[in-house]
């Protein structure tokens, strides 16, 4: 099977690799994962808004931080062994806290974040089914070129972050800073046409029925950071006001 490049480490070029495939065996199919993506984005909503209400009827942001720690931890271990229904629920967890402690500060900012997340999700898919956006291999390099350094960038402000020391553009609400999260959402959007092309190769290929769950978990990890860096962007525009 011809090596696919992808730039989200859930779907990676040794996903597909190496398979050993029954030819009467169900193979994999883009309605498929499809499916099983739209029933990971139900995990994600269902505790999403559970943890949601809980916040807006306590009105106190503090309930937010138990349940964003334990999503965003358990969700990242979760994550390296690939349990994408698990991952789903957590992720659903950190999602539904952190959206309802910016909406107390910036009153709408969550439904604006998902209708951004799910138009630019539209706008990729119609893009790559297109071909106005195709998938070349300098257009999967740049990308995952641009995803490193943004993970890069990330890790190092972690870092400078326990010594006190801020990260310049990755705080704050300075123009620069707004500059950095816009091309962020961009190279993020762009990893959609990646996962896109991923999958559509797997099941060109005849991969097993059950990398459909592999597809759906690395598409939603790349949806689930879109949204993030959305509400990130609109977060730091709202505050200049």
């Amino acid at each position: 099977m011809a090596l696919m490049r992808t730039s989200n480490p859930a779907l990676n070029a040794k996903a597909f690799a190496d398979l050993r495939r029954d030819p009467t065996a169900p193979a994999m199919t883009v309605e498929g994962t499809v499916n099983k993506t739209a029933f990971l984005l139900f995990l994600v909503v269902v505790p999403a808004a559970w943890v949601w209400a809980q916040v807006r009827t306590a009105l106190a942001p503090s309930v937010a931080g138990p349940w964003i720690l334990a999503g965003a931890i358990g969700g990242f271990v979760v994550a390296l062994v690939t349990t994408a229904p698990i991952y789903a629920a957590l992720e659903g967890l950190a999602l539904g806290g952190l959206s309802a402690l910016l909406e107390t500060r910036y009153p709408g900012i969550a439904m604006q974040s998902v209708g951004l997340t799910f138009a630019t999700l539209a706008a990729m898919l119609l893009a790559y089914r297109s071909g106005l956006i195709k998938a070349t291999e300098k257009f999967k390099l740049g990308v995952v070129a641009a995803t490193g350094a943004i993970a890069l960038y990330y890790l190092v402000g972690l870092g400078l972050s326990f010594f006190g020391v801020a990260m310049p553009f990755l705080q704050g609400n300075s123009t620069a800073s707004i500059v950095v999260s816009g091309i962020i959402v961009v190279v993020a959007a762009l990893n959609l046409i990646l996962d896109f092309d991923f999958i559509e190769s797997g099941a060109a290929t005849g991969a097993p029925k059950y990398m459909e769950w592999y597809g759906a978990f690395g598409l939603m990890v790349t949806l689930i950071w879109l949204y993030l860096e959305i509400l990130r962007l609109l977060a730091k525009s709202r505050s200049r006001r």
